[in-house]
């Protein structure tokens, strides 16, 4: 019997002789009849079209993918006007909606090039090869006697109709878990059936679940994966000390936030007797216990990165090992992998060692209070015996910043990072920026230097790595942000050759503006994304040569990766066969590509959360007026914030109190009648109008004059005291009042602490 080998198969293809055929008619080439071949041939068909070497047509025939079609993963933009396909290989094609042809977000995709979008190349999907979302989250409406599902997410901007048999007790209003069992088409439409209703829409408990399914977070760890970890040990074995260098006896601290329990991190600091300064930094060997090839291993490897949430984390690896076994809790031996730095007055590391040890963490200090210590408040005075140890912290701190400012790098980006307070409920009922004290950059300052001396180790050596890359901003993007700056009255240097020295000038001369927290946010944007790659290009935003991630294997696995590394590094002392470099520059390839991928969605994740969580918080202030400052001037509006809960939102052209030109180059709204101008920068009084959480939007309006009125009378019934309408009562006992007066006495029964106006009292005195 003739058999057939997949590797004839891919030659037959390839003649310039095939013309497309079915698998019928592949069938009666190659004359196979027996049902079981023929399964056999439909296999190899499938694996040839996901491996993107073949495609198969509309008309089921089967053709050679030529040098212009590629496969990747499409993703649409939140307009829905424009989708980009990502290769397998990283690179990125642009495609109109119009191009898309029924392909979803998500989706893995054949497309062809067919010309040049901007910088890139634009291409017209030819096929869908997967689908990549098969559930989401999304609104249950009815129209009639038909029931449909609107997708929470804007990058989905279909509505599923719902078959009356699969609603699942869904009701008008209600947010759902909704599985597609019918995908877009020319002929058809989208259908999907509710899986699982979450409650109405309002909800706090419905924030959680519509994440994961968004974003396709794993939660829960699969059976295989608890029963591994349940046969790690619960503690640190004697046997597990063999060949480490013991640091036990060494003061050695964490530094962590208060809610922390997976500490990656510790750290000592000594001055040597000839001046210089050696810093330690011990992380937890993750890679001890957790082994290439285990299930334990394949799920971290998929997760790639924990989820930080605003009241929970989607952790990498199962508690056990986070908050446990690797996580260097006080007073408890644990594994780590040590780097001892010698580093001289100007920052510079002159020596360093690397290998395996153990520690027992000395001391588990939190932020606030390091920060309280160093600035003299009595709640630091708890720190007291460790006084010596935390100014040589800051000491060498000050060192090492020093030297990244003379290098050019970019240090005084604080970013727009906010702490929600959540009630018992889950609504948000507070929102306050986090503030990076000194205890913070010391302990950002340590990472880096110890992720840029492990990096440099491989860079020297040439051995394949894994890098934290962050390549150079495009002169296009940096020519945005000037502009926007422009707009400002800021002027900018632009060189052809941007150094991030150019960007760190920019932000200390920006340090007291008010819109500084939109100039950084805008700064970041115009960078490229920091990613991971075998190829080293240097990190842009720190000015370094060699960067890598190396700190926190328990939530990050490409540090995890560096941690393997260094071990081969250091049993073969560098010298590693040819074989297997080979098979590590593939393996770090595919690697880079997917925890970078990951990590982008992690980041979205907590973006959206966050998102969801003010959008909640603002929700039960609509009526209420802030002072807010305009962001961005657009045709249609200006998107302003609250400066410090940085809540964004919108106010629409049509609500402006005039017919508004705009401007756009110097991004501009004059007012056709009164000659108003809005303007990037602008401080306005705005009242909150909407609050959607499925749209995730924010409408405000600019306050009027009756308004503000009312605004500043009810901050003068507010600040009436209590017990001064007890006096009142008193004066008033026994007095005989008109009717009229009455009536007077009752509307300032309500100003002083009933009806409405004690609503507001206790809502506001709730918010401050």
């Amino acid at each position: 019997m003739f058999v057939l080998k997949k590797s004839e198969l891919k030659k037959f293809f390839k003649s310039p002789d095939y013309t497309p055929m079915t698998f019928k008619e592949l069938c009666r080439h190659f004359e196979i009849s027996d049902p079981k071949e023929k399964q056999k041939l439909k296999v190899m068909l499938e694996d040839l079209v996901n491996q993107g070497y073949i495609f198969r047509g509309d008309d089921g025939r089967y053709t050679l993918t030529k040098g212009n079609l590629l496969t990747g993963i499409i993703e649409f933009t939140r307009s829905g006007n424009l989708a980009f396909v990502t290769t397998d290989e990283g690179q990125e094609i642009a495609v109109p909606v119009e191009k898309t042809n029924f392909a979803m977000h998500k989706d893995k995709v054949l497309v062809q090039i067919i010309g040049k979008w901007y910088e890139l190349p634009e291409g017209r999907v030819v096929k869908v090869l997967e689908r990549g979302i098969k559930q989401f989250v999304g609104v249950f409406q009815t129209r009639g006697q038909f029931a449909f599902v609107i997708p929470d997410d804007p990058k989905l901007p279909v509505e599923f109709n719902v078959p009356i048999e699969e609603i699942n007790g869904a009701k008008p209003g209600m947010k759902v878990v909704a599985e597609i069992i019918r995908y877009p088409s020319a002929t058809k439409s989208p259908q999907a059936r509710v899986v699982e209703v979450l409650g109405r829409v309002e909800d706090p408990a419905t924030d959680f679940p519509t994440v994961v399914i968004k974003h396709n977070l794993p939660v829960e760890f699969p059976e295989e994966v608890l029963k591994e970890t349940a046969q790690l040990p619960d503690y640190v074995r004697e046997e597990d000390l063999e060949g480490r260098w013991d640091f036990r006896n060494e003061i050695i601290v964490t530094i962590d936030g208060p809610d922390a329990k997976d500490f990656d991190d510790a750290v000592q600091v000594k001055k040597l007797p000839n001046g210089n300064y050696l810093l330690g930094v011990h992380i937890a060997d993750v890679s001890h216990y957790v082994k290439p090839g285990t299930a334990l291993d394949n799920e971290a490897y998929n997760r790639a990165t924990s989820v930080y949430l605003a009241d929970r984390v989607i952790p990498m690896l199962p508690f056990k090992l986070s908050n446990g076994l690797c996580s260097l809790v006080q007073g408890e031996d644990r594994l780590v992998m040590s780097l001892i730095m010698e580093i001289n007055k100007q920052g510079d590391v002159v020596d360093y060692k690397v290998g395996n040890g153990v520690i027992r963490s000395y001391r588990r200090l939190v932020y606030d209070d390091v920060n309280a210590f160093l600035e003299g408040k009595p709640e630091g005075d708890k720190l007291k015996d460790l006084a010596e140890h935390i100014y040589l912290m800051k000491e060498l701190k000050d060192i090492l910043r020093e030297n990244r400012r003379r290098r050019g790098a970019i240090l005084d980006i604080e970013g727009d990072e906010v702490k929600i307070i959540l009630d018992e409920k889950g609504h948000a009922i507070d929102i306050v920026p986090r503030k990076r004290g000194e205890s913070e950059v010391i302990i950002e300052e340590f990472m880096i230097k110890a992720n840029e001396t492990v990096a440099e180790i491989f860079h020297n050596a040439g051995i394949p790595f894994l890098y934290r890359i962050h390549e150079e901003p495009d002169f296009d993007t940096m020519l945005q942000l000037k502009n926007y700056l422009s707009a400002l009255g800021i002027k900018m240097k632009l060189p052809q050759n941007i150094h991030p020295r150019i960007l760190q000038e920019l932000l200390e001369k920006t340090k007291h503006h008010p819109l500084r927290s939109s100039i950084q946010r805008l700064l970041v944007r115009s960078m490229k994304r920091a990613i991971y790659s075998p190829s080293n290009v240097g990190h842009f935003g720190l000015a370094s040569e060699a960067y890598t991630h190396f700190t926190s294997p328990i939530r990050r696995y490409p540090d995890l990766i560096v941690h393997r590394l260094l071990k081969m590094y250091l049993e073969t002392g560098g010298a590693i066969p040819k074989k297997e470099i080979k098979k590590l520059e593939k393996y770090l390839a595919k690697a880079a590509v997917h925890c970078s991928k990951r990590e982008r969605v992690a980041d979205e994740a907590e973006w959206d959360y966050e998102a969801l969580k003010k959008i909640d918080y603002i929700s039960r202030h609509i009526g209420e007026i802030y002072d807010v400052v305009v962001t961005s001037v657009t045709k249609f509006g200006m998107f302003v914030e609250i400066p410090d809960k940085y809540i964004s939102g919108l106010i629409h052209v049509s609500t402006l109190d005039d017919y508004y030109y705009y401007d756009e180059i110097k991004s501009l709204l004059i007012g056709k009648r009164t000659g108003t101008v809005y303007r990037i920068g602008d401080m306005l009084k705005a009242k909150v109008v909407r609050a959607d959480k499925v749209r995730m939007e924010i409408d405000f309006e600019i306050a009027s004059a009756e308004d503000l009125k009312k605004m500043k009378k009810d901050k003068s019934v507010e600040s009436v005291k209590p017990e001064s309408d007890t006096k009142i009562e008193k004066l008033l006992e026994g007095v005989k009042i008109k009717e009229k007066g009455a009536k007077k006495k009752g509307k300032r029964g309500d100003n002083d602490g009933s009806g409405k106006n004690k609503r507001r009292g206790r809502k506001t005195k709730k918010r401050d």
